[in-house]
C-alpha cells in the first residue's frame, strides 16, 4: 500500500523552502545545518521508495484482515468516518508509544529522532525499513471492519497533519492545545530534556496523552536529537545504527531471556555500555 503522503511531496517541498527562506531572512537558526536538511530530504525521498515496495505486501495483509472482519463499516455513512478517525488516531498513538518503549520498534523510529535540528525537514526524516513491521499496529483496523482504502485515506490525513507541527515558528495555540497536537506539544516529544523524555506521542489528538499519562507541557527550551548524538550524515548508518547497537547488547548478554530483553524491552533498560546508549525519546 503506497503512502498517501507521496501526493503531498510538492506541498512539503514548498513549505520546507518557505520556512528555510523565512529563517534566512530573519537571521534565525532553524536551518543552521544544511547537510542535515538535505540528509532529511534524501531520507524522506527514499522512505517513499521503500514504503512503496513494502506497501505491496502490506496491501495483501490488510485485504485479508478486512475479508475476515465480522462486520464491515459502510463507506457512505458519515459516522463511519468519524469512528475511523478516532480508531486510526488511537492506533497511531499505540504504535508511536510502543516505538519508544520497545527497542525492536525504536530501531526504526530512532531515524526520525536522530536529527539535532527541529524544522519542517525533520518531518520527512523517516525510516526506510519501517514497513517491515508497522502493519502489525494497523491490521486490527481492518479487522474491525474498515476497508483498506478507507484506512489509507484517513491515515494519510493523520500523517499530513503531523507535518506542520515540526516547526519552531509557531508558539502555543491556546485552547486548541487542550484537544489537538501542536508544534509546542511535538517539540516536547522531540526534546531530550529529562522532563520531556517519552512524552506526547499524539498524532492528531493530544487527548490520548492526557488520558494515558504521557502528556507534558512545554516549559523550557527543548534540546533535540537522541541521548547519544549520532554525529553522522550517512543515510544507511542512520537507518541501521540502532540495530547494530542492539545486536552488540545481545552479544554481551548471557541467556535467552536477557537477549530477548535486548530486543523487546525498553531501549532505556538494555544498554551494552554507558557509551553506547540509544534511548527512546
Amino acid at each position: 500500500m503506497v503512502r498517501p503522503t507521496v501526493f503531498a511531496v510538492p506541498i512539503f517541498a514548498l513549505m520546507i523552502a518557505g520556512e528555510a527562506l523565512w529563517s534566512y531572512l530573519k537571521g534565525a537558526t532553524y536551518y543552521r545545518d544544511r547537510i542535515d536538511t538535505w540528509t532529511n530530504i534524501f531520507l524522506g525521498f527514499m522512505s517513499l521508495v521503500f514504503g512503496a515496495l513494502f506497501g505491496l505486501g502490506t496491501y495483501y495483509i490488510y485485504e485479508f484482515a478486512y475479508s475476515i472482519a465480522p462486520y464491515q463499516f459502510p463507506a457512505n455513512a458519515w459516522w463511519t468516518w468519524v469512528i475511523l478517525f478516532f480508531v486510526d488516531d488511537l492506533a497511531y498513538y499505540i504504535f508511536h508509544r510502543v516505538s519508544h518503549e520497545s527497542r525492536l520498534f525504536w530501531n526504526f523510529h530512532v531515524v526520525h529522532h536522530s536529527s539535532e535540528e527541529y524544522n519542517l525537514s525533520v518531518a520527512v526524516r523517516q525510516s526506510w525499513f519501517s514497513g517491515l513491521l508497522h502493519w502489525i499496529f494497523y491490521a486490527p483496523v481492518m479487522l474491525l471492519g474498515f476497508a483498506p482504502w478507507m484506512f489509507a485515506l484517513m491515515h494519510g490525513f493523520n500523517l499530513l497533519y503531523q507535518f506542520w507541527i515540526h516547526t519552531k515558528l509557531i508558539d502555543k495555540l491556546g485552547p486548541f492545545e487542550y484537544i489537538f497536537n501542536t508544534p509546542s506539544h511535538h517539540r516536547v516529544h522531540h526534546g531530550v530534556n529529562e522532563i520531556y523524555l517519552d512524552k506526547n506521542y499524539a498524532g492528531v489528538l493530544i487527548i490520548w496523552d492526557r488520558m494515558f499519562g504521557s502528556f507534558v507541557v512545554e516549559t523550557e527550551e527543548p534540546r533535540y536529537g537522541i541521548i547519544k548524538p549520532l554525529k553522522s550524515y550517512n543515510p544507511l548508518w542512520i537507518n541501521t545504527h540502532g540495530w547494530a547497537e542492539m545486536f552488540a547488547a545481545m552479544r554481551e548478554r548471557q541467556g535467552i531471556w536477557k537477549k530477548l530483553r535486548c530486543v523487546f524491552a525498553s531501549p532505556n533498560m538494555e544498554r551494552p555500555e554507558p557509551r553506547a546508549i540509544v534511548t527512546g525519546l
